[in-house]
């Protein structure tokens, strides 16, 4: 059923050979600590990292490969990752180690420190998207205690009409075995691959899939179903997140590639059908619904006051595409706090708005030393800063030229050409990743911006910082690990 490599060195000391050190291991699951569970850190997508650096020094690099992919009925050659293709982080006693989906098909555990492949596992198809890790608290053993949840393409052997499409899957932390495999079944949408991350409820997690299905189910194992001859995890509550008018508008365009996120009583649902979902906890119901029409393929952010911070790319609508502020206390059509449009440019396949999410500083601003800020990059070339909090007396047309809106205050911006990346917040810095390479910003508390440095490669995942180093991947076939002092150990470029 999966293919499993390890590679096993004096450091890879996690791997677990009996049931004896599982049950020592157990007694010390304190000193494990997940760092970044899902995209963006946590469920509001808020955290980032807790530090970066002040200068882009490859510490390490290390080649993730290559894989082929089906675009249509192309097969093309992918290198290294791409969007959204965080990594994730854990903390073992007082080791690090990278959780990195790559196009090469493969997901593996590295060492923070170093590059070094702990192990990896081999999906049928390229990895786009980041993974989530689940903390199972009623493990009876640690390889079952920490989980990843990991989507990929639909598979290169796999066509739209194929029977199983287990393109959702879930891996032991530990020793990197499959658990399950979740078949995303054929809809009206073309799509069957699968980018979101998971967030979890305690023992209840939640995902929307690029079939337009939203899904509540249980990640554990042990209560998986045998179903189409593989096991399946148990899906509590299936949700269809389009209608029939929007078959109409976007014909099988309905593949929902963003991230969930909580906020207060609902989980909120960002689609490529053009809706902003609320699914209420209390009610097992969608009971919110913002509509624009557009692809939206951002992950809804989570600021400060608990309002939405929501990417809209330009397709399927007549105006711009941008950047909203949300307020979903307050009913959707009255919920709009401002909108921020970017520029109708082309590039690539795109028409303009924003591919990535945006994000904000309200997880590093609890003191107010600094204004609530947004960032986002657009296919227009240019990254963003905006006051979260304020507004111009200006006005704009919203994506559909409907509604007029208030527009933010505008901080600062910066050419970095197209990209599709996620700029990310950590304290006073800014990350942002594109197709002309990586800028480091920094700015101080009267939000005076300055660029301290530039890495040339292309890239369209996004960064994590972590104890002053910045690890993010590029399309150039590597994992880079950048910091302040370059490493002159073994781990520095290793190929």
């Amino acid at each position: 059923m999966f293919e499993f490599n390890l590679f096993l060195s004096p450091k890879a000391n996690n791997i677990i050979d009996n049931q004896d050190d599982t049950i020592i291991l157990i007694k010390k699951v304190d000193t494990i600590h997940i760092i970044n569970q899902t995209y963006l850190g946590n469920f509001e997508h808020n955290f980032y990292g807790d530090s970066a650096p002040e200068s882009l020094n490859i510490i390490w690099k290390k080649h993730l490969g290559k894989g082929t992919t089906k675009v249509g009925k192309e097969s093309r050659i992918w290198s290294g990752a791409g969007w959204t293709g965080q990594p994730l982080m854990i903390r073992e006693k007082d080791k690090k180690y990278i959780i990195q989906g790559s196009y090469s098909h493969e997901i593996r555990k590295i060492d923070a420190g170093t590059g070094e492949f702990i192990w990896e596992y081999k999906f049928d198809d390229v990895i786009k998207g980041t993974g989530s890790i689940w903390l199972n608290k009623n493990a009876d053993t640690i390889t079952d205690k920490f989980v990843i949840l990991q989507g990929s393409r639909k598979g290169n052997n796999k066509t739209g009409s194929s029977k199983i499409v287990p393109s959702f899957r879930a891996i032991s932390y530990f020793s990197g075995k499959e658990l399950w495999r979740y078949n995303s079944v054929k809809t009206r949408c073309y799509s069957r691959d699968v980018d979101g991350s998971a967030i979890f409820i305690n023992d209840t997690a939640y995902i929307g899939l690029e079939n337009g299905k939203f899904l509540v189910f249980d990640p554990n194992y042990k209560n998986a179903d045998s179903i189409d001859g593989i096991l399946q995890p148990h899906v509590f509550e299936e949700h269809k997140i389009y209608n029939d008018n929007d078959v109409k508008l976007h014909g099988g365009n309905l593949v929902m590639e963003a991230s969930v996120c909580r906020l207060k009583n609902r989980i909120y649902i960002a689609t490529g059908a053009g809706h902003i979902y609320g699914y209420n906890l209390k009610t097992h119901s969608i009971d919110w619904d913002f509509f624009t029409g557009s692809d939206i393929d951002g992950t809804p952010v989570v600021t400060h006051d608990s309002c939405l911070i929501v990417t809209i790319e330009k397709e399927y609508i007549k105006g711009s595409g941008g950047v909203f502020k949300l307020n979903p206390d307050l009913p959707p059509d009255s919920s709009v706090v401002w909108f921020f449009p970017t520029k109708n440019k082309e590039f690539h396949t795109w028409a303009g708005g924003i591919i990535g999410s945006a994000t904000v500083n309200s997880y590093y601003n609890k003191d107010q030393r600094y204004k609530n800020i947004t960032a986002f990059t657009g296919i227009d070339g240019w990254l963003y800063i905006v006051d979260t909090d304020s507004i111009t007396d200006k006005t704009v047309l919203g994506p559909n030229y409907k509604k007029v809106y208030p527009v933010p205050h505008l901080i600062y911006k910066y050419e970095t050409g197209p990209s599709i990346s996620t700029p990310i917040i950590v304290q006073n810095k800014i990350i942002a990743a594109g197709y002309r390479g990586i800028y480091l910003f920094s700015f101080d508390e009267e939000m005076n911006f300055k660029l301290l440095k530039k890495f040339t490669a292309g890239f369209e995942a996004t960064p994590f910082c972590d104890n002053g180093k910045i690890y993010i991947a590029s399309r150039n076939g590597y994992l880079y690990c950048f910091g302040d002092k370059t490493d002159n150990s073994k781990g520095k470029t290793n190929n």
